[in-house]
């Protein structure tokens, strides 16, 4: 049997992004923190939230810090109070945001229509979402641990 010659050809775009694959452009990242209820214990974990996000995008040597959107005090079962929440999907549709990293499928939208509509919208416009580990550990300077 005769070899046949086989030529590959590299793909020249992210099929997540549509970013050139030799771009050298920083992905403009946003985090996004929510707690449900004002009580004491969820204030320390939404303080821990935004803390923890900021530092790890602005860690990150291949992102642009975007923002840290925010709903504190807000139930997730529909996304028509959370303002923080509207004003993070408005700016990513403006083209300001590339990824959002948020904590959680829950800490996004708990609503299943909700959820699934805006991922749906943010993917068709080359917008990522990323979902951390569901239980993550902030350590403060003073030795606090405190999972979010």
């Amino acid at each position: 049997m005769e070899k046949r010659k086989v030529t590959t050809i590299p793909a020249t775009l992210n099929r997540f992004t549509a970013v050139p694959v030799n771009s050298k452009k920083k992905r403009r990242v946003a985090g996004y923190a929510r707690v449900s209820t004002d009580h004491e214990e969820q204030l320390t974990s939404y303080e821990a939230q935004v803390d923890y996000y900021t530092n790890y995008i602005k860690s990150r040597p291949d992102w642009e810090f975007a923002g840290i959107y925010t709903d504190e005090g807000i139930s997730a079962t529909n996304t028509k109070r959370r303002e923080g929440f509207k004003s993070m999907i408005a700016d990513a549709k403006a083209g300001k945001i590339d990824l959002i990293v948020t904590k959680s499928v829950s800490r996004f939208a708990r609503n299943t229509v909700d959820s699934l509509t805006t991922v749906r919208e943010l993917k068709e416009m080359g917008i990522e979402i990323t979902v951390g580990k569901e239980d993550c550990t902030v350590t403060f300077r003073d030795g606090t641990e405190i999972k979010i």
